[in-house]
């Protein structure tokens, strides 16, 4: 036996119509590389009176089909911050073979069970040749690269925080051992992991006297 009342019928109607109408546009962003990032879009959005269901490194979703000129509105705020909307579809996966490698190398607390180019592959849903081949044509540099000039950066961070020792850092970044890491980490930056962090730990005792 039914025990749905008018009210709840009515209710129903009003969700029912309530859901047809919402309308979620995807937007993609370029130049996303950090959390502080994420709040800056966020910000512009609700500053526009537009409701995001959620924003990542790279995209947003919002709850709204904006205007042409709401678009340039959006876009011209977000530019002051350094981010930019974009529309061109080999753009948009650029951008996106970007974000997804910062997030990866900066964001990720354990190094992949795949291979790289099998996750971005699958990520992204295009075959890792064609990804790497329009990477490598529009941006100048590999993929390979690209990941590598992160993956340092991260080492850096990591050796300065003192919380993990270089075998450590090795693993969670993805190293098949530390001299690959120590390596590739020399090849960048013309220092071995032990000697930069000895001299950056040298300069911080330094400020720290003064």
């Amino acid at each position: 036996m039914s025990h749905i009342t008018r009210h709840d019928v009515y209710l129903i109607s009003w969700m029912k119509e309530k859901a047809v109408k919402i309308t979620i546009m995807k937007l993609f962003l370029k130049s996303m590389v950090s959390l502080r990032c994420k709040m800056l879009v966020k910000s512009e959005l609700t500053s526009m009176g537009l409701h995001y269901r959620y924003v990542e490194l790279g995209e947003a979703d919002i709850e709204e089909d904006i205007s042409p000129q709401t678009w340039e509105a959006l876009n011209s705020s977000l530019k002051k911050s350094g981010i930019e909307l974009m529309g061109d579809s080999k753009s948009i996966l650029i951008e996106k073979i970007k974000s997804t490698i910062v997030e990866l190398v900066h964001y990720f607390e354990e190094p992949l069970e795949i291979n790289f180019s099998d996750y971005l592959s699958e990520k992204l849903q295009h075959n890792y040749t064609y990804l790497s081949n329009l990477f490598s044509e529009t941006q100048g540099v590999t993929i390979e690269h690209f990941l590598i000039v992160h993956k340092i950066e991260r080492v850096k961070e990591l050796l300065g925080y003192n919380e993990l020792n270089i075998s450590e850092i090795a693993w969670k970044m993805g190293y098949s051992s530390l001299p690959h890491l120590s390596n590739q980490f020399k090849k960048v930056t013309g220092l071995t992991p032990s000697c930069f962090k000895k001299i950056r730990d040298k300069k911080r005792s330094t400020l720290e006297g003064l």
